[in-house]
């Protein structure tokens, strides 16, 4: 066959391929678009809690998609205003949230003695902050925000508008230079900090209400003094690795309510949306300071590993030492 013909037979061959994917892709749908029960299994986060505190999370169980993943729902987005952050420097970070007019958001309702929260997190999980800005007016909002080092960061805003339901919207923020992501800390059932041990019993069942307990002590004694922060005698944080949805729940009880012990105990019941790992950040107030305890926690049975090696399939080579 000349060159001409090979040429013509090979244009061919392609048309026929790409016609082929063409129509298949347009059997199937597009690219990434999830099977209908993979969507329905990634419902929100929520948790199921005393009155008072159940309502913000409950609300997140009707969307199909968990908190913080988006940077805009139901006509609200998440806007930067501040472009830079340097690392290990104070920034004033500023942002707004624009509503469904088109304009910055200035009412919002009180919730968790707060408008709004601002939760940072590093992308691999290894830091937290747990900050509160305040109004600068015109629909500004403005907080002293230290990043420690460089790499990519969450940020989440949980707030309710008023006359609207709860929402966590998310955003990255970009911090330049060097740096290498830290492996995901193993699943553990005690974290320390300022002298203060946390323990949490407890399993995350996918798709159900899980209780979860953690107990506070300090020098080998239980802490049955523990001081409210935000409404509650703890304040939990959950984020799935890998994508970092949100889960933002408080405990079972509030103090004042007369049946809730301020420690060393404090329950919450918390719903994961999916089997994976998730990373718990517990900020608890003690001798009037706050405190974060960390936890990695997994939910629901992950899939066996093979480990056995395949039977080589023959390729119609000859072993030539390759592998392929």
């Amino acid at each position: 066959m000349n060159t001409a013909a090979k040429l013509g037979s090979y244009v061919l061959g392609l048309a026929v391929v790409f016609g082929g994917a063409l129509g298949a892709g347009k059997m199937v749908g597009p690219v990434g678009t999830p099977p209908a029960e993979d969507h329905a299994a990634m419902t929100a986060p929520t948790a199921s809690a005393s009155a008072g505190h159940g309502e913000h999370a409950t609300e997140q169980v009707k969307d199909d998609t968990p908190g913080g993943l988006q940077v805009s729902e139901s006509g609200y987005t998440l806007h930067p205003l501040t472009a830079t952050i340097k690392p290990d420097e104070p920034t004033d970070f500023r942002f707004s949230v624009i509503g469904p007019d088109g304009e910055p958001v200035t009412d919002y309702q009180v919730e968790h003695d707060k408008k709004l929260h601002f939760i940072v997190v590093s992308r691999d999980l290894s830091t937290f902050q747990h900050l509160h800005p305040t109004e600068a007016g015109d629909g500004v909002w403005s907080v002293k925000l230290t990043l420690p080092g460089a790499g990519t960061y969450r940020a989440f805003a949980d707030f309710v508008p008023t006359g609207g339901k709860a929402l966590t919207l998310g955003t990255d923020l970009l911090v330049a230079g060097d740096f290498e992501p830290k492996a995901l800390p193993r699943a553990s059932r005690t974290a320390s900090v300022d002298g203060y041990e946390v323990t949490l019993d407890g399993e995350l069942t996918p798709g159900q209400s899980s209780k979860l307990t953690l107990k506070v002590s300090k020098d080998g004694k239980p802490v049955t003094d523990l001081q409210p922060y935000l409404g509650a005698y703890g304040h939990l944080v959950a984020l799935r690795a890998r994508d970092l949805a949100y889960l933002h729940v408080h405990p079972d009880g509030e103090p004042g309510d007369g049946k809730t012990d301020p420690g060393p105990e404090i329950v919450f019941y918390a719903e994961a949306p999916s089997i994976g790992d998730y990373r718990l950040f517990l900020d608890f107030q003690h001798e009037g300071e706050v405190r974060t305890a960390d936890f990695t926690l997994g939910a629901g049975e992950r899939p066996a590993i093979p480990t056995s090696t395949p039977t080589p399939t023959s390729t119609g080579h000859a072993d030539d030492g390759h592998s392929h």
